[in-house]
């Protein structure tokens, strides 16, 4: 079974277009939220999202879509999210209130959120050289895995069937990376439509779930069009400028 991973689309339709055409064969897709913010095409990534994503998970930009002045210390959030309030449907904005803060995918064998697991930690930046600190986090979750999670190990492993699982996706940092963490996979695909790891072509990840693996990919996307797309709609002029040097 193989799935891809997106995260943070940020209403970049020309960097998810480039991601979905390079993506290879997959069984899934999977979304650890943020589709919406930043950028001019949050109505169009919605429903590019909505289309081909078996599970999507809520972002703190999904979450906050409706009250934009929560951001206002951020003109770049603020305005980003003015914009997609402006441009989703009703039904749009129902969609992103309905999603999850968490889920499960790959038959429960992966836990699909968009940042820090603990429920009390929403919104929390985990990024990839502190994923070795979710130790006790990914052990709290193995509780609540689902009773028929493929988590199975050997006769060297540490753990049993049912109820365990083999690794955690998110998101929200805008930095690729993946790394075990005894015995679990934890993987951020990257952002899609504003990467922050210093390089700006669009970010995601296909998960080979039998052999346990990541694929963390980069693919070249029209910068350009985003950029002038953010002038045509009145967006601040740093929120296309970023996307050259993947700030």
């Amino acid at each position: 079974m193989k799935v891809g991973l997106l995260s943070d689309v940020h209403a970049n339709l020309p960097a998810l277009e480039a991601v979905l055409d390079d993506m290879p064969p997959v069984d899934s897709i999977v979304c650890a939220g943020d589709v919406v913010g930043y950028n001019p095409w949050p109505a169009e990534c919605l429903v590019r999202v909505r289309e081909v994503s078996a599970g999507t998970v809520r972002g703190n930009h999904d979450r906050t879509v409706e009250t934009p002045e929560r951001y206002r210390a951020n003109r770049m959030a603020e305005a980003g999210l003015e914009h997609a309030k402006r441009e989703l449907s009703t039904e749009g904005l129902a969609w992103l209130a309905s999603l999850p803060r968490a889920t499960w995918f790959a038959d429960g064998r992966y836990h699909l959120v968009h940042s820090h697991p603990a429920p009390d930690r929403e919104d929390a930046y985990v990024y990839p050289e502190e994923f070795p600190a979710l130790d006790r986090h990914l052990d709290a979750l193995a509780d609540d895995a689902p009773d028929d999670a493929g988590g199975d190990r050997d006769s060297t492993g540490d753990r049993g069937s049912g109820g365990d699982f083999d690794g955690l996706v998110l998101g929200h940092t805008h930095v690729q990376g993946a790394r075990s963490v005894d015995g679990r996979l934890v993987v951020n695909p990257g952002s899609v439509g504003q990467p922050r790891d210093g390089d700006p072509d669009a970010a995601y990840a296909v998960l080979d779930v039998d052999a346990g693996e990541v694929d963390l990919r980069r693919v070249a996307y029209d910068v350009d069009r985003v950029a002038e797309a953010v002038e045509r709609e009145g967006l601040p002029e740093r929120t296309g400028e970023r996307l050259y040097r993947g700030e």
